[in-house]
């Protein structure tokens, strides 16, 4: 069961595992070339008007590739909601059923098929996870001490900006943030994560709701009946 626990957590394994996408985020705001102003610009706007959010998403994991080998590629799916500060859901649909979400204090994964929960302090998870984006306050400055951003070309439709750690012992190699221009402003489409171990997993959001009215049972955990939690 050990083995078939990992494999399913295997599509959160970059939220979970140390991966500062989120975090990445926080722009430097560095436009000493004119072409940067754009991606950086439009990066910063969406994270001061972005108050809550709610998509559909889908993730590819690909595995690095080994000598005579194919590239294991592993896709999911589902839909997310957050809200500043401190809280977000994302629910698994497919291959397998799974909830990751934070109440603003723990942070709750829950495998519906095995019915076994793992909950963290947010404090302890956060700050270097993919999800601090949605849950950090929209300030800039605060996160651009951890990261050396830089706008990429605009390509398929979308702004872009690449996130680099600054500390090149992390776990991350650099990020890939794709921005959306539409009416209302700019939305995130798609983040591109590069690991320090060649795994490369890309979200693609569809369907965002910029500031919708959620519900605040949206954030409630409610552990079922029977499951086995687990508190590391």
């Amino acid at each position: 069961m050990n083995s078939i626990f990992r494999q399913r957590r295997s599509a959160l394994t970059c939220w979970l595992r140390g991966v500062p996408i989120w975090a990445a985020l926080g722009l430097t705001l560095t436009l000493s070339l004119p072409v940067q102003a754009d991606g950086l610009e439009s990066l910063g706007q969406f994270l001061k008007q972005a108050r809550s959010g709610r998509a559909q998403f889908s993730q590819v994991v690909t595995s690095p590739s080994k000598a005579g080998q194919v590239p294991r590629v592993k896709t999911s799916s589902g839909s997310f909601e957050f809200q500043r500060p401190g809280k977000f859901r994302f629910t698994y649909r497919k291959p397998f059923e799974q909830t990751l979400l934070a109440d603003g204090q723990t942070l709750w994964l829950h495998d519906v098929e095995l019915n076994q929960v793992t909950a963290r302090k947010q404090t302890e998870v956060l700050s270097s996870t993919p999800a601090a984006l949605l849950t950090s306050a929209a300030d800039l400055q605060a996160l651009k001490a951890d990261f050396q951003f830089a706008a990429e070309p605009d390509r398929e439709g979308l702004q872009w900006v690449r996130a680099t750690p600054l500390v090149a012992d992390g776990q991350i190699r650099s990020v890939m943030v794709g921005l959306r221009r539409v009416a209302a402003g700019p939305e995130l489409a798609v983040l591109d994560v590069q690991d320090s171990l060649g795994q490369r997993s890309v979200l693609t959001f569809s369907a965002f709701e910029l500031n919708p009215v959620l519900s605040g049972s949206t954030f409630v955990f409610k552990t079922p009946a029977g499951a086995d939690v687990i508190k590391p």
